[in-house]
């Protein structure tokens, strides 16, 4: 009878408290969100990267907006090219007109967009603002690709559908979404990046 009790209730009741542990760790932080989604027809944690092929715009031409001048703007260098920031968004300089842009991967800063929400997802941090990802590196912050099932609860206004497989997903800054319920509240998954061919 000793040796059944060490074989099967020992381990069934080890793990039972062990399940009984985590659920509540999960309950208490309310910043990591766990969601487990039926649709992954896009990507999986080992191959993220979407060619740029596969996706169809709906709208296919994007109106580009520009304006003549950029005030109050703090200047940014990134690989010899200044970029203006203001306003919470970043410009470039084309034709003497700024054009708002959406920072690339490996771009730093020193402060944040004001309006940034923290993002936890696998034990990382994430600060996002107006869609961009930044992460801290010693002193400054970088953007970064998100990693694949990172969860947010709004996108910025100028994101864009697109079609993959006959399936409807959400891109802003070459991240793609997929609308999902969480707790009952509308929220948008990460589940992959176009790679531009």
């Amino acid at each position: 009878m000793k040796s059944l009790i060490k074989i099967y209730i020992l381990p069934v009741a080890f793990l039972l408290a062990l399940t009984i542990q985590v659920s509540a760790q999960t309950k208490r932080d309310k910043n990591v969100k766990i969601v487990k989604t039926t649709k992954r027809t896009v990507a999986t944690k080992s191959n993220k990267k979407i060619s740029s092929n596969k996706v169809t715009y709906k709208t296919q031409k994007r109106k580009v907006v520009s304006v003549r001048t950029v005030p109050n703007r703090t200047i940014v260098k990134h690989k010899g090219q200044d970029y203006y920031y203001a306003n919470n968004k970043f410009y470039t300089q084309s034709r003497e007109r700024y054009i708002v842009i959406a920072p690339k991967v490996g771009f730093k800063i020193k402060v944040l967009p004001t309006n940034y929400k923290l993002v936890r997802f696998n034990n990382h941090n994430y600060y996002n603002a107006n869609g961009i990802f930044y992460t801290q590196i010693n002193n400054e912050y970088e953007v970064v690709d998100p990693e694949v099932g990172t969860i947010v609860y709004e996108l910025p206004e100028d994101y864009e559908k697109v079609v993959i497989n006959g399936d409807t997903f959400y891109e802003y800054s070459n991240i793609l979404y997929e609308k999902i319920q969480y707790d009952g509240t509308r929220a948008y998954e990460v589940v992959g990046i176009i790679e531009m061919n």
